[in-house]
């Protein structure tokens, strides 16, 4: 008797170790991914207390270098400087950073000069892209719009002296324009900043400024100066902006992370206990048919 019965015993002890072998690389799988996502985790918990300490500097540094950009825009808007009607040339600045993981903030402004280059005379439009994100997002299509790329934006936080360097970048690229825009990300609060932007002039068009005679003693070199002035302090407070906007999206976006990470996390652990379970159940009803088929 036997025997007869052990060829059958043969049978299903290999069926057994066929499903043992299959629910193991099923656990060994699930155990991977969980220990892929708990460091997952751990990362993001990292950047997100980084970006929360570099958020609090960039918030404070913000408030020193907004009267920079306020008081060039007020001199434009008292001289009421307007572009020119007779140089349709325009020059668009996006500025972005060469870091990511921070959400929206180089999208956003990305997109608002990917919209005026479909609308109608895109063709007298040229790009400086400042940061490598800008870049990337606007080089497929508008590669021949696309003048200049300033790169290590946003490894650092910005000082004057970048913008600067910027300004002096955008002065020597041979590129006369008769106004144009600087498109950056305006911080509003912790989870909120939108897209704004700053006017560009060319020297002509301030020289023909209806009310510059309010502002005495102004001539050629004057006016260059403080037009290369303006352009470093309209640079460097976007730049201040940008990067507020950027750490404090970026810890938004790791805080986001984290917590999908946690849920998954869960998710994976109740899915490994109840694997786990089920193996240890099909192996008892084994070994007890095992039994059986024995006696």
């Amino acid at each position: 008797m036997l025997g007869r019965a052990a060829p059958g015993v043969c049978q299903v002890v290999a069926v057994a170790n066929q499903q043992q072998n299959r629910n193991m690389a099923t656990l060994k799988a699930i155990s991977i991914r969980l220990k892929s996502v708990k460091n997952i985790q751990k990362i993001t918990q990292s950047m997100k207390m980084v970006s929360a300490a570099k958020y609090t500097r960039a918030e404070r540094d913000l408030k020193a270098a907004r009267p920079y950009g306020e008081g060039a825009v007020q001199f434009y808007e008292r001289a009421e400087v307007a572009a020119p009607e007779d140089d349709p040339k325009q020059l668009y600045i996006a500025m972005t950073s060469d870091r990511g993981l921070c959400g929206a903030v180089h999208t956003g402004v990305s997109k608002v000069i990917r919209t005026r280059l479909q609308e109608p005379g895109a063709e007298n439009i040229k790009v400086i892209c400042v940061g490598d994100k800008s870049r990337g997002i606007l080089q497929r299509l508008y590669g021949k719009h696309i003048i200049s790329v300033c790169n290590e934006i946003g490894r650092l936080p910005p000082t004057f002296n970048d913008a600067c360097k910027i300004a002096g970048a955008i002065l020597t690229s041979d590129y006369e324009f008769g106004s144009g825009k600087i498109v950056y990300n305006k911080f509003r609060s912790v989870v909120s900043y939108q897209q704004s932007d700053l006017p560009l002039f060319s020297q002509k068009a301030v020289e023909n400024a209806p009310k510059l005679a309010t502002y005495d003693s102004l001539d050629a070199d004057v006016i260059q100066s403080y037009m290369e002035f303006s352009l470093a302090s309209m640079l460097f407070y976007a730049l201040k902006e940008g990067a507020c906007s950027e750490q404090s999206s970026r810890m938004t976006a790791m805080d986001n992370a984290s917590k999908n990470a946690g849920e998954m996390i869960d998710k994976l652990t109740l899915t490994f206990n109840r694997t786990r379970q089920a193996v240890i159940t099909r192996e008892l009803i084994e070994i007890i048919s095992g039994a059986a088929a024995l006696d």
